[in-house]
């Protein structure tokens, strides 16, 4: 068993594919019409076979309160891998992205939380083995 797709809950597709691709540097994989709201997801260019992101629409009722318990808890909902947290902070930062938490330096790792301009609390680290 492996994973092979995860979720963000999306309130504007298109926004949000725009800033998987054009800040964090995804590229779009699979596109499904599914009426209104069509199966897009994206994936990392370092790993084009790996886990897929899939922007889940996200209009059930229990979405909400979800993200709005996960957002006051300052709790990420996704987590990406990166080589070198400080350039990602300077890489961010200049393409406009709100950062929720400043670098926190941790053995092993480095961390820091970003808004993906959907609601969604995204961490990125990098881990030190």
């Amino acid at each position: 068993m492996r994973n092979c797709i995860t979720s963000v809950f999306v309130d504007d597709q298109d926004m949000e594919l725009r800033f998987y691709t054009d800040v964090v540097g995804f590229v779009a994989k699979t596109e499904v019409p599914l009426g209104e709201h069509p199966w897009l997801t994206v994936v990392s260019t370092q790993d084009p076979a790996g886990v897929e992101l899939l922007g889940e629409w996200g209009s059930h009722r229990a979405v909400g309160p979800y993200m709005e318990a996960l957002i006051a808890g300052g709790i990420p909902f996704a987590s990406f891998a990166v080589d070198d947290v400080p350039r990602e902070v300077e890489r961010l930062t200049s393409l406009g992205v709100t950062l929720i938490q400043e670098t926190l330096q941790m053995v092993p790792a480095a961390t820091l939380v970003l808004d993906d301009a959907c609601r969604n609390l995204v961490q990125i680290a990098r881990h030190r083995r």
